[in-house]
């Protein structure tokens, strides 16, 4: 009996089941895992395709209607069909007196707009990043997310029922007995005026690169720090402003590249009410010059000048970056 049980272990020692993989059998495992691998690329690709054409299409493709800028375009005799005209474009844009008034603005607004909108998400992010209660948390955070989803025309038309010249605010005023304040109708007011429905729209969308960003920062190092007698502010600039800082360079660096853009829809809407000299900017001018004036040549010049200067401050500010040790946008 002893003989046959040793028998049957020693046949079970050598089943095949039970042998290590031979390399024939590694081999065949990372062939179909690389199989798989391939299949799961590929229908990732396809789902990345519609994606891909649409920037394709519309907005690498869009580039080459960048030619009108050197033509006098006339839809009805096409592209091609217009004569050409060389720089004669750029020529009058840079003499004309409007175009340079338009610039100004846009830059003014555009500086105030990075000075005062850009810190207000990380300020955000940095509140709701140390909120420990997880309900009021989510709840802040849905309620500074839903005025993102809020279009141009309702913001504008809030901000115009609550600081118009018949608003709420001149309501109380007047019922209080004291002189009524035009701030939507105010040129002087219009800056910090769109600077403020920037905040109040875009403020907590902006908050999720920057909480997605604190999300990564070691615990540990804050209670190290906390250990060897660190502060908040010094856990602060120590800890946590090194681990976010890439994130702050990468959209500071894409704000530049996008400093002309200030709002079309934005001061479209209230531009009738403060007059073209406080709120027209370069999408503006290119508006009514080109889809309101006709004059599409000149129109096409305005936007591709102001593309470049676009990229050419994306190259620059990359550049500061790399000097800096960041990655920047890319290497």
């Amino acid at each position: 009996m002893a003989a046959v049980v040793r028998e049957r272990a020693g046949t079970e020692a050598v089943t095949p089941s039970s042998r290590r993989p031979t390399g024939a059998f590694r081999s065949r495992k990372r062939f179909q895992n690389r199989r798989s691998g391939s299949r799961r690329s590929r229908a990732l690709f396809l789902l990345m395709l519609p994606g891909l054409g649409y920037f394709l299409l519309f907005h690498y493709g869009a580039l080459a209607g960048n030619v009108i800028a050197f033509k006098d375009y006339v839809p009805f005799d096409g592209i091609w069909g217009s004569p050409w005209v060389g720089l004669g474009n750029f020529q009058r844009m840079f003499q004309d007196a409007e175009f340079w008034d338009a610039v100004l603005n846009t830059l003014w607004i555009a500086v105030l707009q990075i000075a005062f909108y850009f810190p207000v998400p990380l300020a955000l992010a940095l509140l709701l990043h140390t909120l420990t209660w997880t309900t009021v948390r989510r709840f802040v955070q849905s309620v500074a997310y839903l005025p993102h989803f809020i279009s141009w025309v309702i913001v504008v038309a809030l901000f115009q029922q609550v600081l118009g010249d018949t608003g709420l605010v001149n309501g109380y005023l007047g019922d209080a007995g004291l002189s009524t304040v035009d701030i939507i109708g105010n040129p002087d007011a219009f800056r910090p005026l769109t600077v403020a429905q920037v905040i109040w729209k875009d403020a907590g969308w902006g908050t999720i690169i920057f909480l997605a960003a604190l999300s990564q920062v070691d615990e540990q190092q804050y209670e190290a720090a906390a250990i060897d007698g660190a502060g908040p502010w010094r856990r602060f600039w120590h800890v946590t402003l090194p681990a976010i800082r890439p994130v702050i360079v990468l959209l500071l660096i894409m704000r530049l590249g996008d400093i002309l853009s200030v709002g079309f829809e934005q001061m479209l809407l209230q531009r009738d009410a403060v007059g073209p000299e406080a709120a027209e900017i370069i999408d503006t001018f290119v508006y009514y010059q080109g889809m309101v004036g006709g004059d599409y040549g000149f129109a096409a010049a305005a936007g591709l000048f102001k593309g470049v200067i676009g990229a050419l401050l994306v190259y620059a500010a990359n550049k500061v970056a790399h000097r800096l040790g960041e990655q920047g946008v890319y290497k």
